[in-house]
């Protein structure tokens, strides 16, 4: 029994999209295209499951690549997870916390009118059950997409863009724009300690080509 999908698609679009390149700490710079781990987190949105994992293809982008200049008030600090569960079991009291004495205004170049279809594939991981298989994973994925049900409202790159997504028969041909994009993040490895993995990325005909898992090298 395999234990690879068939090819699977879903259309994409959003009003604002910001795929941040991670060099350009202060300010929000975004990726000219959506990246493989943004799209991985829009595929898990639809459908994850812990039998399966997720691994991109192809991203082809459909819209113009528009940049648009936004400010955003962001707060400085962050609680952290194990704080959070403290103050909700009541073994810590919670710190006040005041987000108007913690703003600061930073500024977002973002994508506009983003419209893609993502290509990609799933394989079944070590957490599979006997009852587990391809075929049954592929018509969840499916099923989910015709019907537009996710675990969460997927979102492009940061959680207030939000995303549309949809079938992907009778999309529009992607642009006619061939460019180098230089590196690009791929995604992250996780394990002790957690690394990124970047790859050099690059538009043919307005489609963006993805490595495979074992070909990308860590920063």
């Amino acid at each position: 029994m395999s234990s690879r999908s068939s090819p699977l698609s879903v259309r994409v679009r959003g009003s604002l999209a910001c795929f941040t390149r991670p060099e350009l700490k202060t300010e929000r710079v975004s990726y000219e295209v959506m990246t493989p781990s943004a799209a991985r987190g829009v595929l898990e949105a639809i459908c994850w499951k812990p039998a399966i994992v997720w691994r991109i293809e192809r991203i082809k982008v459909l819209a113009p690549i528009v940049f648009t200049s936004i400010r955003r008030n962001e707060v400085n600090a962050r609680i952290s997870s194990d704080s959070a569960i403290s103050w909700m079991r009541g073994t810590e009291r919670p710190e006040v916390y005041f987000a108007d004495e913690d703003r600061a205004q930073r500024h977002t170049l973002a994508l506009r009118d983003v419209d893609y279809v993502v290509e990609a594939y799933f394989e079944l991981t070590s957490r599979a059950g006997t009852a587990d298989n391809v075929n049954k994973f592929e018509e969840i994925f499916r099923r989910r997409v015709e019907k537009g049900q996710c675990f969460h409202r997927p979102y492009l790159g940061c959680r207030e863009f939000t995303a549309d997504f949809a079938n992907s028969d009778g999309h529009p041909v992607p642009i006619p724009e061939t460019r180098l994009l230089g590196r690009m993040l791929f995604d992250l490895d996780y394990g002790e300690p957690n690394r990124p993995l970047f790859f050099d990325a690059g538009l043919v005909d307005g489609v963006l080509a993805v490595p495979p898992w074992k070909g990308v090298a860590a920063a």
